[in-house]
């Protein structure tokens, strides 16, 4: 009988399978949001019957206001004439609009063990990872969903939201990376409820990226975070 070790030697040169992680589409222009949110909801349906791949859809949307299923009224200070929809993702006020990437992860989460905590870490770890490519050290603060930014005074920014749900163990809805978005749209909210922090974006930090290069960024970060945690 061959050893482990004779075995672990025969194999180390072996070519391994390639990874196969979710399909990729790319939005040019902006994506009303009930256009998006019923796109999301037939491709959830397809993946659950097993009629179409997992997905992740990268777009920005016009500019408008979310509110998760934990929003407060009074969080809402003034839409400013944005429209405000109403959604069944997690989370509370976000701003959407312009100049912000917005990855919607369609997933079944069955296979992987119908773990949400762990694929909420996992999209905080895609963040993270994306970030770094870009020499941005983000972080995770116990309390505060997001990845944040501490500035050099010591005051710390949300860079980038996540709100998902889940349906028969596969996911919609996902993350939103500040690139270059108008900063100045989040005043209408309390953004995610939290008063005491503000928001920050790749531009406020000095980062002038592309979508082009922020999709390809995300990319990388995806495979690295997923494929390493053999979660695809």
């Amino acid at each position: 009988m061959m050893s482990a070790e004779e075995f672990e030697a025969m194999t180390a040169d072996a070519p391994r399978p390639e990874w196969r992680g979710p399909e990729w589409r790319v939005s040019d222009g902006l994506v009303d949001y009930p256009t998006a949110l019923a796109e999301m909801e037939r491709r959830v349906a397809d993946i659950r019957e097993g009629t179409a791949p997992e997905q992740v859809w990268l777009l920005e949307h016009p500019p408008l206001y979310t509110a998760g299923t934990s929003a407060k009224g009074e969080d809402l200070l003034d839409a400013g004439g944005l429209p405000v929809f109403e959604t069944g993702r997690g989370g509370q006020y976000t701003y959407h609009g312009p100049g912000q990437r917005i990855g919607y992860v369609m997933l079944d989460l069955k296979p992987r063990g119908s773990d949400l905590r762990r694929f909420v870490h996992d999209l905080e770890a895609w963040l993270i990872a994306t970030l770094a490519q870009f020499n941005i050290r983000g972080e995770r603060r116990d309390g505060r969903v997001g990845i944040w930014v501490v500035a050099s005074d010591g005051t710390e920014n949300k860079i980038a939201a996540l709100g998902i749900r889940v349906r028969r163990w596969v996911s919609f809805h996902g993350v939103a990376l500040n690139v270059e978005p108008n900063l100045a749209r989040f005043g209408g909210i309390i953004p995610c409820g939290i008063r005491q922090h503000g928001v920050t974006s790749l531009a406020d930090q000095g980062i002038l990226a592309s979508m082009p290069e922020v999709d390809a960024a995300l990319k990388v970060g995806f495979a690295e975070v997923f494929r390493a945690q053999g979660s695809i």
